[in-house]
């Protein structure tokens, strides 16, 4: 046993700071798991969603299609409606359009108004869309809708679980 005591001072000191890490820990450990754990979390098997479309039935013609997938955020388990207009282009590739107006995130439709026939119209506020999605220059949006990646798979239509932006106007 060691003759040297430890002072009031000393055992306050070491108090202090055991408590102060201890606190520390507890704040930092939360965000360093926030920061490690996506990074660690293992991948699923693609983002690619089957759709009931079989690609032989597409035409050129713009089609609603919807398709669901399951989301988690935390703890909670959602599942997620996805709509795509879908059609294949004059090549014969499919073109998969997300129906969200770029001006106000409305949903536009094909067809959607009469003075505008083969065109995508967004009610909101008239926005007009070619067939291909880019936006007609003089109404409100500025910005072409959103296009899906696809694949096929045994002759079905697997589009991708969200839209990615395209460039120009």
């Amino acid at each position: 046993m060691s003759k040297q005591r430890v002072t009031r001072r000393q055992f306050l000191t070491y108090t202090l700071m055991g408590v102060g890490g201890f606190m520390a820990a507890g704040a930092v450990m939360p965000m360093l798991r926030f920061a490690v754990d996506p990074v660690l979390e293992a991948k699923k098997g693609g983002d690619f969603i089957a759709t009931n479309v079989k690609v032989d039935e597409l035409t050129s013609e713009p089609v609603r299609v919807d398709f669901k997938y399951k989301q988690v955020d935390g703890w909670y388990e959602s599942e997620v409606t996805q709509t795509a207009w879908v059609y294949k282009d004059e090549k014969g590739d499919i073109v998969a359009l997300s129906p969200v107006c770029k001006h106000l995130g409305c949903t536009v439709n094909w067809n959607g108004s009469p003075k505008h026939p083969n065109m995508f119209f967004c009610p909101c506020h008239n926005g007009l869309y070619e067939k291909n999605g880019k936006n007609v220059p003089n109404t409100p949006p500025t910005k072409p809708l959103d296009i899906f990646d696809y694949q096929v798979k045994d002759g079905y239509l697997y589009l991708s679980m969200r839209a990615k932006e395209r460039g120009g106007a």
